[in-house]
């Protein structure tokens, strides 16, 4: 199966199974990681935020205009910021490494 990292806010290394078809929301969720994704997935929010590793960011599908729009909302932005209910995992991306913004 799959695996991605979590690099929790106080910088602890979580590696979890990642199974195929999920996103980097409902994997969170699976494994107790402090993602709160208040929409619930649909793309109304941004609290599932997440910083993805620079290795990793290139391999992403690029963000649509919506999911952009709700970045704009998001604190601790960077670069390779996204929200983690659009990136749905796949066997390109096992390996995929995401650190969690840091608190408001």
């Amino acid at each position: 199966m799959p695996k991605m990292v979590f690099i929790e806010r106080d910088g602890t290394r979580k590696e979890v199974e990642a199974p195929l078809g999920l996103s980097v929301l409902e994997i969170a969720h699976r494994h107790g990681v402090d993602i709160e994704g208040a929409c619930e997935g649909s793309l109304a929010c941004a609290t599932c935020h997440v910083i993805v590793d620079s290795g990793w960011f290139a391999k992403l599908a690029a963000p649509t205009e919506d999911e952009e729009d709700m970045l704009d909302l998001a604190f601790d932005l960077q670069e390779t910021s996204r929200l983690g209910c659009q990136i749905v995992m796949t066997e390109a991306l096992d390996g995929l490494t995401v650190k969690l913004p840091g608190k408001a």
